[in-house]
């Protein structure tokens, strides 16, 4: 069985302890997280390998930065974004490991929609499809995960009629988004998890947005659909979330049987 799960941690550093406590209980074979908002100099790699795993990095101070961590060998694999993505922002690492491939995103947030900023969010999540098409193909076992920054459907926020053109659940960054599925990629919590109100994130600003279940999934693992197949499992570990001084997400996690 192999097991990955993505997190966004909202500063590494600061959410050391719960990573690592989470590690030694979950025991997973890759850990994908996003907005590390560290400098690699300061990575706390030391304490990824004490942990026993095997980690690589790529941040920047204050902002963004992604990481991938496996108990296993890592081979990084360099993917070029700069057609697309800003110079100096740590948004995208990708790896290999035990033969499958694995990218680990962390798109931009997009602020509000019809700005420039939401512009750049767009046109980032459909440019993914040419890094697919260059580098990869359909056939392959290939997990591409991260924070999308984008709820897909309905039931993946807690009120879609309510939030239905804000940013993080906009029909142009749906269709962005499906343009990029359409590759070849299945949602793989969506495959084991049909039904609403799993959420990967709680916006610290919401009064116990937690306890009322005011969340988004936009955190997510998907993979192409040979792999898809080998899924076995997948779900949302909501208690990181009730820690003390939680990240304002939590892991989402997917099993397979590779």
């Amino acid at each position: 069985m192999f097991k990955i799960a993505s997190f966004n941690a909202n500063s590494v550093r600061a959410r050391l302890p719960i990573i690592l406590d989470w590690l030694e209980n979950e025991k997973p074979d890759v850990l994908c997280l996003q907005e590390t908002k560290v400098e690699d100099h300061n990575f706390p790699a030391g304490d990824f390998n004490a942990a026993g795993y095997n980690v690589i990095y790529k941040g920047q101070k204050s902002y963004n930065g992604v990481a991938i961590a496996s108990i296993h060998e890592l081979k990084e694999f360099p993917l070029d974004i700069s057609s697309f993505s800003r110079s100096g922002e740590a948004r995208l690492i990708a790896a290999m490991v035990n033969n499958i491939n694995i990218i680990n995103t962390y798109m931009p947030q997009g602020r509000v929609p019809d700005t420039d900023e939401f512009t750049y969010k767009v046109n980032w999540i459909k440019n993914m499809r040419e890094i697919f098409n260059h580098y990869y193909n359909p056939d392959m076992h290939l997990l591409w995960t991260g924070d999308f920054n984008v709820a897909p459907e309905p039931i993946d926020v807690h009120s879609p009629d309510k939030l239905l053109g804000h940013v993080g659940y906009h029909p142009v960054e749906h269709e962005a988004l499906q343009f990029v599925k359409d590759w070849g990629f299945e949602d793989v919590f969506r495959r084991h998890v049909p039904e609403g109100g799993h959420y990967t994130f709680y916006d610290y600003r919401v009064p116990n947005g937690v306890k009322r279940k005011m969340g988004w999934r936009i955190d997510h693992i998907w993979a192409t659909r040979p792999l898809a197949d080998l899924s076995r499992h997948s779900r949302i570990d909501m208690e990181p979330r009730m820690k003390d001084k939680p990240s304002d997400h939590t892991f989402i996690i997917a099993e397979f049987d590779v």
